[in-house]
């Protein structure tokens, strides 16, 4: 049994790999996303969540992944950002980056970093562009706590 385990991630070993006696090629099997695809998926959904409801506070507004925050001196010594924002100006558009190491280090379970997300980026639009929480997110998809650390 302890063969066909996927310790060091090189593919499957045991009777899994094994050809399929009808084709002769290995079975495919049906993986689950890394932790980067599905962070990206859920900031994906919540772009689009937010559109549907609140367009204008993604208009003029560019949104980005980043795996950890670079070193900022004015951080708290005991806190690491989850996500920065900076406003629009005449001449360049305002920038949301959400940090996807922190955040996914702070939720405990993948719906609850699925609300993190969203929560974290509503949060931050609201900063960058002024609208308020409530007219960004209408419906209060605000999820349980019981998913994440404080």
């Amino acid at each position: 049994m302890g063969s066909a385990r996927d310790r060091h991630q090189r593919g499957l070993r045991g009777r899994l790999a094994l050809p399929n006696p009808y084709t002769g090629s290995p079975a495919p099997l049906r993986g689950r996303q890394n932790k980067a695809e599905y962070f990206t998926m859920c900031v994906h959904d919540a772009l689009t969540q937010i559109s549907d409801h609140c367009p204008r506070a993604l208009a003029g507004i560019d949104v980005g992944v980043e795996d950890v925050p670079g070193v900022i001196p004015a951080w708290a010594p005991n806190r690491v950002p989850l996500a920065a924002a900076v406003s629009a100006t005449p001449n360049t558009n305002g920038t949301v980056v959400v940090y996807r190491r922190p955040l996914e280090r702070r939720a405990r379970t993948r719906r609850g970093l699925r609300i993190l997300v969203f929560r974290t980026i509503v949060e931050q639009l609201s900063e960058a562009t002024g609208i308020a929480v409530d007219e960004i997110d209408p419906l209060g998809h605000r999820g349980s706590e019981d998913d994440w650390d404080d």
